[in-house]
């Protein structure tokens, strides 16, 4: 019997670096992430499936009404969102699961699945912070603070995740995330089959009238 995936969601500051951490994770230690939806156009080279699943913004809203994101939101003029689906299919197959997501998305799949591993990361300080944000070079002073700006509001929301995770090196930090995961795997019964084979098990023990 396949044992079901665990669901994690990743969230962190911008410029705290879990993108370059999650595909540490998938690369290393094979986690799957998760594959969102958007209303947008395809750019030059992205592939249906693999960047995004295409669809159009009268289908995402019709699997808004059907419960079928585990989160979403509107920005710019198109949705971007997870859908249950695609997850729960990876689960099923006995995946581990990434959502690298924004704070607002990672609480709505809270709400939903309050069994997801929640993690939030962060970088060894705030000077830190803003130090790799100025060396990526791609972005103006006024940009870089508002981004500064919205990692202070941010910290509201720390506390409703599971753990905090320091990024110092990409590799600790990845190897520390696989240990955390694991470990919450190993805590929790993830299926029904799993309920009913210790169910059963039990069950010569019924009292007989």
């Amino acid at each position: 019997m396949t044992k079901k995936g665990i669901l994690t969601v990743i969230s962190g500051f911008s410029g705290a670096g879990k993108g370059t951490v999650v595909k540490k994770l998938t690369d290393d230690y094979g986690y799957k992430v998760s594959v969102s939806a958007t209303t947008r156009q395809p750019r030059e080279g992205e592939k249906d499936g693999r960047e995004y699943f295409f669809i159009t913004k009268e289908e995402f809203e019709s699997r808004i009404q059907a419960q079928g994101f585990l989160e979403y939101a509107g920005y710019v003029d198109n949705y971007y969102g997870t859908p249950a689906e695609y997850v729960d299919k990876e689960l099923s197959k006995g995946h581990d699961v990434i959502l690298e997501i924004e704070v607002c998305g990672g609480l709505q799949v809270k709400e939903k699945r309050p069994d997801a591993v929640m993690i939030f990361l962060v970088p060894p300080s705030a000077d830190e912070l803003k130090k790799r944000l100025i060396s990526r070079g791609t972005e103006d002073t006024e940009t870089i603070e508002k981004r500064l700006a919205r990692a202070y509001e941010e910290t509201e929301f720390i506390g409703k995740y599971n753990y905090v995770v320091v990024n110092d090196t990409v590799d600790k930090c990845a190897a520390n995330l696989n240990d955390i995961i694991q470990n919450e795997k190993k805590k929790l019964i993830h299926n029904n089959d799993d309920l009913d084979v210790i169910i059963n098990d039990y069950k010569r023990f019924e009292r007989r009238q």
